[in-house]
């Protein structure tokens, strides 16, 4: 009786041994198709693109044109004053807020200024207490003051009969109030403080609170010596001569031959 394969394998392995018969393997799946090998990612920085880099010169260089265009036509506008300068640009700036000029009074003059005299002194004023050392408690101001005093005569005030003319020997006798002296005015473009020293304690309290008092003590001072030294200058004995030639002289192209000027005593 033939025998069919399995009983062939069955004895075969029974003859080697093996308790289980032999099996086949089972068919493998189909291998798939070929491809390139997989790149490992660079562990470097990404590199561009040629279209990328090409996108950020054109930007760069648009930008450095339209920067370099408006400098020019900057330049272009300060040459012809449209533009301020820009040299310093933290320059000073002045700023005036002052309030428009209010007339207070008016008066009609009838004073003729025969004479002016320009005076300038050395007012050094200072403040000190007693027993307390200067550098503690001082106040102390060199201030150079320039001013002009004038020396008139005021028509105005004539008394009657002052004027006396004679059109039969053409003569003219007049009779003047004396010459007036005005309170000195300070020229505050020459007039200028040269130093100030203060106190330990001065300082302290100048940062806490100004008085400007202070400073108008010595503008006040300044304008009290210079007036006085007026007094003495000479200037009330110029204002006189001056007074005489001037009535003199258009008396004269009036016609008249003698003038004669007299002044009231002070």
């Amino acid at each position: 009786m033939a025998q069919s394969p399995d009983d062939v394998s069955t004895d075969v392995s029974a003859r080697d041994g093996v308790a289980e018969p032999t099996r086949e393997y089972p068919a493998l799946p189909p291998e798939p198709p070929a491809t390139a090998p997989a790149q490992p990612p660079a562990s470097g920085p990404e590199q561009p693109s040629p279209t990328r880099v090409s996108g950020f010169a054109r930007l760069l260089i648009f930008t450095f044109f339209v920067f370099a265009l408006m400098v020019a036509a900057c330049l272009g506008l300060r040459a012809v004053n449209v533009l301020p300068s820009f040299d310093n640009p933290f320059a000073d700036k002045t700023t005036d807020r002052s309030q428009p000029v209010l007339l207070q009074s008016m008066r009609d003059l009838s004073r003729y200024v025969a004479a002016d005299g320009t005076f300038q002194v050395i007012v050094d004023l200072q403040e000190s207490k007693e027993n307390i050392p200067d550098f503690l408690v001082n106040r102390r101001t060199l201030f150079v003051g320039s001013g002009t005093v004038e020396q008139y005569v005021e028509f105005g005030s004539l008394a009657e009969g002052a004027l006396q003319v004679d059109e039969d020997n053409k003569t003219v006798t007049i009779t003047l109030p004396p010459p007036q002296q005005s309170t000195a005015a300070l020229d505050m473009q020459k007039s200028y403080v040269v130093a100030e020293e203060r106190g330990l304690f001065n300082r302290i309290g100048d940062a806490f609170r100004s008085d400007p008092g202070k400073q108008q003590q010595v503008y006040a001072l300044a304008q009290q010596r210079i007036t006085e030294a007026a007094r003495s200058s000479g200037l009330d004995e110029r204002a006189r001569q001056n007074t005489e030639r001037m009535l003199e002289s258009l008396f004269t192209r009036l016609g008249y031959s003698t003038v004669t000027v007299t002044f009231d005593k002070p």
